[in-house]
């Protein structure tokens, strides 16, 4: 109770600086919070603002979900074989630390400059945590529970559906929440880059017509949806996870 207390008391203190910093005379691109607040609650009156939030949430959310099935399944299989581990792991470490947006012109090349080649991109920069935190999940496994379960006479799926992915578990929800934050980084980058509609096409109308309202509303929009959908997937650890203590 007292840590909620200090939290939301800091959270108030920045607020609170943060306006009376405004109105002693910020610069007109840096609103103050109450000000955001209020062109935040005009725009929901608006179809415009629910529109572009479709167009983001058509794009980053099917990026996800590919990228993360992908990684996790490729990554739980890659720690359980070795012949998958030699094929796929050291090509994967190898182009991890590349940025993957910079593929997004490659991408455009191949699959065209419509959603498809927006939706790849997301999922190619959600692969990796999943791929990787699945991986590790998989080899972390304590070995005397894989013997145990042999020696009781279990077959090597049955081990690996009850025994390596419940173990591997709480490192793939930590990946999936890494996927999570960089499918709407990306897709803001890719939107901003070439569409014509979403959060990251308003910010670059913002940006063109010195519409800073308009930008800090696409901003919290984007903040609004990542706590949404992150509060929900902590939900869904938890409730999966019910075996073990977790810290949110």
């Amino acid at each position: 109770m007292s840590l909620a207390l200090a939290r939301a008391g800091l959270l108030l203190f920045v607020v609170l600086l943060w306006e009376l910093l405004w109105i002693r005379g910020l610069p007109a691109y840096i609103l103050g919070p109450f000000e955001i607040l209020k062109h935040f609650f005009a725009a929901l009156g608006s179809t415009e603002l629910y529109g572009n939030i479709g167009a983001s949430l058509m794009r980053s959310v099917p990026g996800f979900a590919i990228g993360a099935v992908l990684g996790s399944a490729l990554g739980l299989a890659a720690g359980v074989s070795r012949v998958l581990d030699r094929m796929l792991s050291p090509m994967i470490f190898l182009s991890y630390p590349v940025p993957k947006i910079v593929m997004l012109p490659l991408f455009m090349l191949w699959f065209g400059i419509g959603d498809i080649s927006k939706i790849l991109i997301i999922a190619l920069a959600c692969f990796y945590p999943t791929f990787i935190n699945a991986y590790y999940g998989a080899k972390s496994t304590p070995k005397i529970l894989v013997w145990s379960a042999l020696n009781l006479g279990a077959s090597p799926w049955r081990v690996f559906c009850r025994v390596v992915v419940p173990s591997a578990l709480p490192l793939i929800f930590a990946g999936l929440r890494v996927s999570l934050a960089l499918s709407y980084i990306v897709m803001f980058a890719a939107e901003m880059i070439n569409a014509d509609s979403g959060l990251g096409h308003l910010i670059r109308v913002a940006e063109s017509g010195l519409r800073f309202d308009l930008m800090y509303v696409s901003l919290l929009s984007i903040a609004i949806l990542g706590y949404l959908s992150d509060s929900l997937l902590r939900v869904t650890r938890t409730r999966l996870l019910t075996w073990q203590e977790l810290d949110a």
